[in-house]
């Protein structure tokens, strides 16, 4: 129980911020090839003005499922460390 309890704390938040990296390096490339990022299509355009649009708001399902995760992950993990250790036979 303990062990799932630590992946469920540590992959989905590490899955969210690689999500969110990946996507950060696609927009320094647009910017860096002289075009503006489309932040609700995700694309890179040539030109235009186009408003920011939050990381979660665009993926509100995975971003709130990532940290419901998280927070489950966080308490499986505490029930793990509070529960008696199983004595084997000696």
């Amino acid at each position: 129980m303990f062990k799932l309890g630590l992946a469920l704390l540590i992959v989905p938040a590490i899955a969210l911020m690689a999500g969110y990296m990946v996507e950060q390096n696609q927009v320094e490339a647009c910017i860096q090839a002289g075009g503006v990022w489309h932040w609700a299509a995700e694309t890179c355009e040539e030109s235009g003005k186009y408003p920011f649009v939050s990381f979660m708001q665009r993926n509100p399902l995975l971003v709130n499922g990532g940290m419901l995760l998280v927070v489950l992950g966080l308490f499986i993990t505490l029930i793990g460390l509070y529960r008696p250790k199983a004595s084997g036979p000696r």
